[in-house]
């Protein structure tokens, strides 16, 4: 897949989830074949006015490449120098974020206001276009009611003004990441537009995956919550994409990847911070597990890389041990 003069190796991407794809997380993804991977929302403003712990959120490795950082705002000027900055931290690919519904995001204009303010959309993205020279993205929502006319209106927009490819998360302002998304959207996107476009939402299985390329035509698939505790759904996809039979899921394998983040995850912010953020992340990776509820249990209160190794290896052991 080409977006602006990047080539991709393949068409599943991971999405854009705030407080989730750091890059201990973008790594698993990477590692498990995905073609793309996002950076979490980033302000421009935190990133012009220097905040350091927006500046950390920059941080990436040659291994994870080719990376989209994405950010949002609503202030042309500043969109423009934050755009900047990211290029100049070697992204691939500079994403706006059209699609964020959070209430304090929506009163600074920016994330799916953008969606009902058109003009100020245009300024934006042009300011943006003419400060990088590595491609632009932006990804939407079906806008603030069900009828995609704003979905519409803003692709022709961004294609107007040199944006190279588009990622639709059908879903209205008001869902959120409630009820179903309407795949019918993405399918009158890419018929409106000639850029790529990328379809998003309501992907849980290989086989959906696949169902979204066909039924809608899109270029490209985005996975997102689907893929928290369990990043190696992407070669699942990529597998029933290149029509091969998915890989059989293997338990020592999940184990692994969970170590694996965690211990990536204390060398990227520190032991105690990665111990607090673990006490609920590991959990992601044991949902439908016998006896998660009481893993749960025995990481509330962990306090160590060694504590945890331990908890995540006894647990698996717990878990073999039945099987065998």
């Amino acid at each position: 897949m080409q977006i602006g003069n990047l080539t991709l190796d393949n068409i599943v991407i991971l999405a854009p989830l705030a407080g989730i794809t750091n890059l201990p997380f973008r790594l698993m993804a990477k590692t498990s074949g995905c073609g793309l991977v996002c950076s979490e929302m980033i302000s421009a403003n935190g990133l012009v006015y220097q905040c350091a712990k927006t500046e950390q959120m920059l941080n990436s490795a040659p291994e994870e490449k080719p990376i989209s950082v994405q950010i949002f705002g609503s202030d042309p000027g500043i969109m423009a120098e934050a755009a900047a900055i990211v290029e100049s931290k070697g992204a691939d690919i500079v994403d706006i974020n059209f699609g964020c519904s959070v209430r304090k995001v929506i009163k600074t204009g920016s994330g799916v206001a953008l969606m009902k303010t058109p003009n100020q959309a245009v300024a934006l993205l042009k300011a943006v276009r003419q400060a990088i020279r590595i491609p632009l993205t932006i990804k939407i929502r079906s806008g603030w009611d069900a009828s995609g006319r704003e979905a519409l209106n803003i692709a022709r927009i961004a294609q107007d003004c040199g944006v190279d490819a588009i990622a639709v998360h059908p879903r209205t302002a008001g869902q959120h990441f409630r009820g179903l998304a309407d795949w019918s959207i993405i399918a009158a996107v890419k018929k409106s537009v000639g850029m790529p476009v990328i379809g998003n939402g309501d992907i849980v299985s290989a086989r959906d995956a696949l169902k979204m390329l066909e039924e809608t035509g899109c270029d490209a698939v985005m996975i997102g919550r689907r893929a928290i505790g369990n990043p190696t759904f992407f070669s699942r996809v990529l597998a029933r994409i290149n029509g091969e039979e998915p890989a059989r899921e293997d338990l020592s394998r999940q184990f692994d990847v969970m170590t694996q983040y965690f211990k990536a995850s204390v060398d990227y912010i520190g032991e105690e911070a990665a111990c607090r953020m673990m006490r609920s992340r590991l959990s992601w990776f044991t949902r439908g597990m016998r006896n998660s509820k009481k893993f749960r249990e025995s990481i509330k209160y962990l306090s160590s890389e060694e504590e945890g190794v331990e908890l995540i290896g006894a647990y698996r052991n717990s878990l073999l041990n039945e099987l065998a």
